[in-house]
């Protein structure tokens, strides 16, 4: 069976929100960029800078490469490290 509606493209779908999505993070820097204890040296900021500039790439593997960035590397003894008790 036909759908009555004819299909969408993934930009017309997708356009409202990821705009909407993209004023909320502007606002964001613009609040914190506004605040006079504001270090633009810290490590986040930069690490935020990182994130939006892969948003440029053309890579189609760029949601995982912002993950990575936001992510720690995985260590074996990391339950010990952050003190979490093992059940056996």
């Amino acid at each position: 069976m036909a759908s009555p509606f004819p299909e969408v493209s993934p930009l017309e779908r997708e356009y409202l929100p990821i705009r909407a999505k993209i004023l909320e993070i502007a606002s964001a820097l613009d609040r914190i960029q506004r605040t006079s204890e504001c270090e633009l040296d810290d490590p986040r900021w930069q690490q935020l800078q990182s994130a939006i500039n892969l948003l440029f790439a053309s890579d189609p593997e760029r949601a995982e490469q912002v993950q990575m960035l936001f992510s720690r590397s995985y260590e074996q003894d990391w339950r010990t490290k952050m003190q979490i008790p093992t059940d056996h």
